[in-house]
């Protein structure tokens, strides 16, 4: 597994852990020795190790969790308006044996895939599907919808521009503000700008211990400020975009727990975590009606955050 910058002090440890197991030895204690120094670890992450946490291409990445959750997934293509997005999937499934719609971005296993989905950043068409299926599902089927984000953010491109992404945007959003059903949606990885807004809406939104969520990324940010991204730890900082403190700030409303070292080094645990959140929420929110559900959902964006005179 590949180690992260702040991850560097485990690299020896690791290697004498390979050489053990290679020849048979006792690894007992230099187990209990990694975890102790991995613990020393994870409690001292600045908000942009985070960042690079969420960032490491071994997490489960949407499509994951969609495939290990959900039975008898059909994916549905297209925006009906001129092309299909491959970075989105979306599609109606079983969730423990519940008909549910489930839609997440698609970042790609290894860099052919990342080519072909543009590292999870959708396009106009997009969120366009996005919107489209969002409408049927809630006025046809009327099944709940649970999106599981991992963007760094929305494609950024003239073509992108000139093809109504900021208008593409709005109807994503639109449509899950006014669904008759219940959203959910979980950050995963990366909850980058409006390509993770876009698509992330609803009367839940959920957030892995080590993912983020925010206006833009560090380093964008950085860029925009400073002209470089020498700067980004400290925009990092001062984004508030680790899981607890959007929880603090009332954005988001709640944290799925990953062990330490996180979701790239305990998968099936976490996606199986994830699993019984998603559960608890669908429980709660299927017993409201539903205006009271939409009145909910609007009342909470319109009180979303902490503000100062």
């Amino acid at each position: 597994m590949k180690l992260l910058p702040f991850e560097k002090p485990l690299e020896i440890l690791y290697k004498e852990l390979e050489r053990r197991k290679r020849n048979g030895e006792d690894t007992l204690h230099l187990e209990e020795l990694i975890e102790k120094q991995m613990e020393e670890i994870y409690k001292k992450l600045t908000p942009f190790d985070t960042v690079l946490v969420a960032r490491h291409p071994d997490r489960p990445q949407p499509q994951d969790y969609i495939n290990a959750l959900l039975t008898d997934f059909t994916e549905f293509h297209g925006d009906r308006v001129s092309e299909d997005d491959p970075a989105l999937i979306a599609g109606f499934g079983f969730f423990k044996g519940m008909p549910v719609f489930a839609m997440g971005t698609r970042k790609g296993h290894n860099i052919h895939e990342r080519l072909k989905y543009h590292s999870g950043m959708l396009s106009p068409s997009g969120f366009r599907k996005a919107a489209r299926l969002v409408e049927t599902v809630s006025h046809s089927f009327k099944v709940p919808i649970i999106s599981f984000v991992d963007t760094p953010g929305a494609m950024v491109s003239p073509q992108s521009e000139m093809s109504g992404q900021v208008e593409a945007i709005y109807k994503s959003l639109s449509a899950l503000l006014n669904a008759n059903v219940p959203v959910i949606s979980v950050i995963t990885g990366e909850g980058g700008g409006l390509g993770a807004i876009g698509i992330s809406t609803g009367d839940r939104i959920l957030m892995l211990t080590y993912s983020y969520f925010a206006v833009v990324s560090p380093e964008a940010g950085s860029a925009i400020l400073f002209k470089n991204t020498e700067a980004k730890s400290r925009v990092a900082s001062q984004l508030h975009l680790t899981a607890r403190e959007l929880l603090s700030l009332n954005v988001i409303d709640g944290i799925i727990e990953e062990p330490l070292g996180g979701a790239q080094r305990f998968k099936n645990a976490v996606i199986k975590s994830v699993g019984d959140a998603l559960q608890s929420e669908l429980e709660t929110l299927l017993k409201e009606p539903v205006t009271e559900l939409k009145k909910r959902r609007l009342e909470k964006y319109e009180s979303m955050g902490v503000f100062t005179k």
